[in-house]
C-alpha cells in the first residue's frame, strides 16, 4: 500500500510504503513522527498526520498494488 501527498499546484510525492506484514518504509523528508501509518490487515490502512500546520495543506491519496 502506498500513501501519497499532492500539494496545491504540484505533482504527487510518495510518503510511505506499507507492506502486508506491517512494515512501513518512509521516503526522505517524511517520518513516522509526522505521518503515522497503521495497518490492521491487508485490506485496511489508516494514515494519521500529526501536528498539522499550513505546510500540510495537500490532497492525500492511498494506492494499492496486488503484486
Amino acid at each position: 500500500m502506498f500513501w501519497y501527498e499532492q500539494p496545491p499546484r504540484n505533482g504527487l510525492k510518495l510518503i510511505v510504503t506499507s507492506t502486508a506484514w506491517r512494515h512501513n518504509s518512509y521516503e526522505d523528508g517524511y517520518s513516522e513522527a509526522k505521518f503515522e501509518v497503521s495497518r490492521q490487515n491487508t485490506n485496511y490502512s489508516l494514515m494519521t498526520i500529526k501536528n498539522l500546520t499550513s505546510k500540510d495543506e495537500a490532497t492525500y491519496f492511498c494506492a494499492v498494488s496486488d503484486h
